[in-house]
C-alpha cells in the first residue's frame, strides 16, 4: 500500500482536526476585489472504527504484525503516531 493511502487511512481511523478558512470579499468602486473579513473554523472529525479495522487488515497483511513482539508493536505504534502528527 502506498504511504499516502496508509497515512490518510490512519488519520481517519484515529480522528483529526482541520482548520478551514473562508474569506468574504467586496467589489469596490474601481472593480477591485478586496477582502472584508476572514472566518476560521476548526472542524473535528472523530475516530472511525471501520477505517481502523480496514487499516489494520491491509497493513497487517503487508507488514506481518501478527509475527511481531510486543516491543516491536509498540515501536511501530509510536512510528505511526509520529508520522501522523508530522503530516497534520
Amino acid at each position: 500500500m502506498k504511504k499516502g493511502i496508509d497515512s490518510a487511512m490512519l488519520k481517519k481511523a484515529l480522528g483529526y482536526r482541520v482548520t478551514e478558512s473562508v474569506i468574504e470579499y467586496i467589489i469596490d468602486e474601481s472593480g477591485e476585489k478586496k477582502p472584508v473579513k476572514e472566518k476560521k473554523q476548526t472542524k473535528y472529525y472523530p475516530p472511525d472504527p471501520q477505517a481502523l479495522k480496514s487499516y489494520l487488515d491491509l497493513v497487517g497483511k503487508e507488514s506481518g504484525f501478527e509475527d511481531m513482539t510486543d516491543e516491536e508493536l509498540e515501536a511501530e505504534k509510536l512510528r505511526l503516531i509520529k508520522e501522523l502528527t508530522v503530516d497534520s
